[in-house]
């Protein structure tokens, strides 16, 4: 077999990739090995790369509270029900939005545009939500950004670049409208569909505003909360102590407890990215060429 000659070009394009891929994986690396190195090596710069004096005593002091595995319990509902809602809300709107024949489509499509813009504010919204009584419910971690513009802009590109043809002839054979949009529409939208799984599960997984806002009781609070209190006890609990010597030690332990946050936190998107990055592939550049 005749061997592939390398370019100058080539060389060139793997070493730039290769400078992306260090850029990217040294902060991940760096993250996880200050999460289990001595927190005075930290804090004196010493850990560069490998972790050194290994000690787990930051996860030590997050896991060891209860209301972690709450969180956790918490977030994942949040995190599958709430991308199930924006899916069942966003993509039949993207996909309603491509019919010529939709009575106020243009009125709808400048009603969202403005809308993607310009909101109410806080202070409205949080009357609307005690108004409608879902002050302190987990429905209103569900209900809030269930639509997303942006994202049903994306879809209704990505249907209106799908040939026509297709939805003609399930008609011809009897389909309605919804049955054209379960039964052909969406097998050959995969891409897509992982694309809004990946935005809207990691916009719920992140997510913590809300919860701070409208949500009160403890028992369902998200992940996010949670870490977030433990880091400002934590931080208050070290300038709080009088002795300098113990107090420095308690601020290198809360910053180490800042890079076992971040680990414990985003280790499940991590994990699960891998199995949706086929999709994403295919689907980031969605709508970017036509044709």
């Amino acid at each position: 077999m005749r061997r592939k000659r390398v370019t100058f070009f080539d060389v060139i394009v793997h070493i730039i990739g290769a400078m992306l891929l260090l850029m990217v994986l040294y902060p991940l690396v760096l993250v996880l090995s200050c999460s289990i190195s001595d927190p005075q090596l930290v804090a004196t710069g010493q850990v560069l790369l490998f972790p050194k004096g290994i000690t787990f005593v930051g996860y030590t002091q997050i896991l060891k509270n209860k209301d972690i595995l709450v969180g956790y319990g918490n977030t994942f509902f949040y995190t599958i029900v709430g991308t199930a809602v924006n899916l069942a809300v966003t993509v039949p709107t993207g996909y309603a939005l491509t019919k010529k024949t939709l009575p106020g489509r243009k009125f709808f499509m400048g009603f969202f545009l403005f809308i993607m813009y310009f909101s109410g504010g806080l202070i409205p919204t949080f009357l609307l939500v005690k108004g409608l009584g879902l002050y302190n419910t987990r429905l209103v971690l569900l209900i809030l950004g269930a639509f997303s513009t942006y994202n049903c802009m994306i879809c209704r590109t990505f249907f209106d670049a799908m040939p026509k043809e297709l939805e003609e002839a399930a008609i011809i054979d009897g389909c309605s409208v919804t049955g054209t949009f379960t039964k052909v529409v969406l097998p050959l939208s995969k891409a897509l569909l992982g694309v809004m799984i990946l935005y809207f599960a990691v916009g719920h997984w992140n997510a913590y505003f809300e919860a701070l806002v409208y949500i009160k009781d403890d028992s369902m609070q998200p992940l996010q909360v949670f870490l977030r209190r433990i880091l400002i006890l934590a931080r208050q609990q070290a300038s709080n102590e009088e002795a300098a010597e113990y107090a420095a030690s308690l601020a290198n332990l809360e910053a180490q407890m800042r890079y076992a946050v971040i680990v414990v936190s985003s280790l499940p998107l991590l994990l699960i990215y891998p199995f949706l990055q086929k999709y994403f592939d295919k689907g980031v550049m969605i709508g970017s060429v036509k044709g």
